[in-house]
């Protein structure tokens, strides 16, 4: 949420869950009005995904993308707002960068209570090592590298390449 803030001038699809998990960790989505729209999964066709064929957006990002958000995205699922968004910018060849939680065989995670360990399954893992290989996507394994993914993409925005 901090690196949205200082990228201003950004849209933000929430899925249900992330609804309520932003409200878990003490995020008042009205103090990041007016600077970011925000646009909830309510609709049952995914009507902002419509965006995406009018040219809006440059780049995807989706963050952070659980387990089963990157299973879907693997599996070529679109059920939800966010999985229907990267299957449309995909469409659109639109550059996706993922922020993929489940990454190692162990981590430290941050749970509203504090920090958790948490062991992914060999599914999860395998799947973070397929998005990795679609075309047009980035898959960032912690903050950092979801940050240097972000200055390459504005980079690459700011001397023209696609």
């Amino acid at each position: 949420m901090d690196i949205m803030q200082r990228l201003g001038n950004a849209d933000l699809f929430l899925s249900r869950a992330a609804s309520e998990v932003l409200s878990m960790y003490g995020f008042d989505l009205q103090s990041f009005k007016p600077r970011i729209r925000v646009f909830r999964d309510n609709t049952a066709s995914a009507v902002p995904v419509g965006f995406f064929y009018e040219q809006h957006y440059h780049t995807v990002v989706i963050a952070p993308a659980t387990s089963n958000t990157v299973a879907k995205c693997v599996a070529g699922i679109s059920d939800t707002l966010v999985t229907n968004i990267y299957a449309q910018a995909g469409k659109c060849r639109i550059p996706s960068i993922v922020f993929a939680c489940d990454t190692e065989p162990t981590l430290l995670s941050e749970a509203p209570g504090g920090p958790v360990m948490v062991y992914p399954r060999r599914i999860d893992l395998e799947n973070v090592e397929k998005l990795r290989a679609f075309e047009s996507t980035t898959v960032a394994s912690s903050v950092d590298e979801l940050e240097r993914a972000l200055e390459m993409r504005m980079q690459c925005l700011s001397t023209s390449c696609s």
